[in-house]
């Protein structure tokens, strides 16, 4: 139990912290933002709320104030009065022109980051000529072939100045490589790029099914790309664990925490068999959240993620810096969780989610579009989503108080039982893997979690919850407003975007160019290299000779396919 002292000193500590980020010049988080704030009616607000002086809280330890360990209240000291949450919107359709011309809308109109949202031929590493990318060119996403894609791509949009965020995992590594080099060409120093590439392999094995080899070659490509990224591109972060595909493939809350935080503890287990400090590279880990419809549990499941994530940081791996221990993340409203029928009661659901993710204290946040259930958003729906957030930002007040819900009863349960569940998934995982006695080549939990790949587990929980869902949904035991309740409805269709198929002729045609222009020469000597680099098992780091490669302009098909000459590919096992 924490005693009135204990709760006065940890306050004195936040002041302390506080008043630190608000002084002018400090370069702490807020020193530029307004210091008196009030509700719309004019009352004075403070930046943070505890207990009464004097009063003794059992277990307030656990919750903590702002900006300290467990960090359950948040990782800052002023919350978002200091700096708001960063508004990232994630788009990505047709060609590289067009994406770049929504980019530009998106940055014009408030947008503070990117989020690229790639189509399913480069999410597969396939070139959009290839037989499997027949029909799918630019449709869910921004047709990559080569670096001279990703140039396009961000034509006047300063790399150096802009923080990105790239979706893609399998073939994460050539893409990021063709980002360097696009940026590059643009002239900037690519040593002060700043962004979060996903490279979160473990979750598409899990729910994505987004995969290009085998999960060992995988986790060698993602073990050089942390050590490059420290070495090189220190403000880059290299993995964004996400548990965002983990809860749409049907998981629940606790699913979602606790197997995306083991992912994240297997690629520190992986940071370690490098060799790697933690101290330095954990800060280059992010997270990648659903905000689903149930608004109080999505809240206490943020707050439940740092917490766990900061006590295992510090008393498993040894962390003792308090941005090693610090768990970002970046939230997305839940795309399941929107309707076809009658789709503007969707604007009502993703500014619910969205709000719960800034009551959970959410560093970047992207809001759906009412139509993604239908089809790519349109720009008006695309803007309705980006004024969602900003309606949230500048009307509602949800930026004055640090964790306005810390200390509610029942958000403090809601977060104590799913940190509680969690930790039971944990066991679970490791000691599937054999536990923590075992021998193990990078770690007991990465153990656990490629037994569970190999033996279905994580795919058939995930398939339980979601016909637990359904069954209840059917039953009329939950309710979704315009599918099973109030179906009743004035709305008539909605406007959508549709991709052309002259789309992918034009990326083809462009591509063929391409091919001509280069120096073939030069293409077939870097590919040789990197597939004689691939087969070396004492080659210290792929990186630099995959971007020798994208320098030539090989392809990400030419770029893939070499290395999966080695690397082989990967067929799930069916489990019955």
């Amino acid at each position: 139990m924490a005693n009135p002292e204990d709760i006065a000193a940890g306050r004195a500590r936040w002041q302390a912290r506080y008043d630190a980020a608000r002084t002018p010049g400090s370069g702490g988080r807020g020193s530029a933002a307004p210091e008196a704030r009030t509700t719309i009616s004019g009352q004075p607000l403070d930046p943070v709320y505890g207990p009464p002086e004097g009063a003794e809280v059992p277990g307030f330890e656990r919750i903590g104030w702002p900006g300290e360990f467990p960090f359950t209240r948040g990782l800052y000291a002023t919350g978002y009065r200091g700096r708001p949450w960063t508004i990232r919107q994630f788009a990505g359709f047709g060609n590289a022109s067009q994406t770049n011309e929504r980019y530009r809308m998106i940055l014009e109109s408030g947008g503070g980051g990117l989020s690229v949202a790639f189509d399913m031929p480069t999410l597969m590493g396939y070139d959009s000529d290839h037989s499997f990318a027949l029909g799918e060119v630019g449709h869910c996403g921004v047709a990559v072939d080569s670096a001279a894609d990703m140039e396009v791509l961000f034509d006047a949009i300063p790399l150096a100045e802009i923080t990105t965020s790239m979706t893609i995992s399998g073939p994460a590594i050539p893409v990021f490589c063709m980002y360097l080099v696009a940026a590059e060409r643009q002239g900037a120093d690519t040593s002060v790029l700043n962004g979060t590439l996903q490279t979160d392999i473990f979750k598409e094995y899990i729910a994505q099914k987004e995969w290009l080899y085998p999960p060992e070659p995988h986790l060698r490509l993602i073990g050089d790309l942390m050590e490059y990224c420290g070495e090189n591109v220190p403000a880059f972060k290299p993995l964004s664990v996400s548990g965002y595909h983990i809860r749409e493939a049907g998981a629940t809350a606790a699913q979602e925490l606790a197997f995306t935080l083991a992912d994240g503890f297997g690629y520190v287990e992986l940071g370690l068999s490098r060799g790697l400090d933690v101290n330095r590279f954990a800060p280059g880990l992010s997270f990648f959240f659903d905000a689903h419809v149930d608004f109080f549990e999505e809240i206490a499941k943020f707050r439940a993620a740092r917490r766990i994530w900061a006590r295992w940081m510090r008393d498993r791996f040894g962390a003792d810096q308090e941005r090693a221990q610090w768990l970002r993340f970046h939230t997305q409203t839940a795309g399941v969780s929107l309707t076809a029928q009658q789709p503007y009661n969707n604007v009502v659901r993703t500014a619910v989610e969205a709000l719960s993710a800034v009551l959970g204290g959410t560093n970047s946040l992207h809001t759906n579009a009412l139509d993604e259930t239908l089809a790519l958003p349109t720009e008006r729906s695309a803007e309705i989503a980006l004024r969602t957030q900003q309606v949230l930002r500048e009307e509602t007040g949800v930026v004055n108080v640090a964790d306005p819900l810390g200390g509610s009863y029942y958000v403090e349960a809601l977060t104590d039982r799913l940190e509680a569940e969690a930790e039971r998934i944990f066991e679970r995982i490791e000691g599937m893997g054999g536990g923590a006695g075992a021998d193990h080549a990078i770690g007991p939990i990465t153990s656990g979690i490629l037994a569970g790949i190999d033996n279905g587990w994580f795919t058939s929980e995930i398939a339980e919850s979601a016909f637990q869902y359904q069954q209840a949904l059917e039953k009329d035991e939950k309710r979704i407003v315009g599918v099973n309740a109030h179906t009743a409805s004035v709305t008539g269709e909605v406007e959508t975007l549709r991709i052309s198929h002259e789309i992918e002729r034009e990326q083809n045609r462009v591509l063929a160019e391409r091919r001509e222009r280069r120096d073939g020469a030069a293409v077939d000597k870097a590919l040789a290299d990197l597939l004689g680099a691939v087969r070396d098992p004492a080659r210290p780091n792929l990186i630099p000779v995959i971007l020798d490669a994208v320098r030539a302009e090989a392809t990400l098909g030419e770029i893939c396919g070499t290395m999966g000459e080695e690397f082989g590919t990967y067929t799930e096992k069916p489990h019955l």
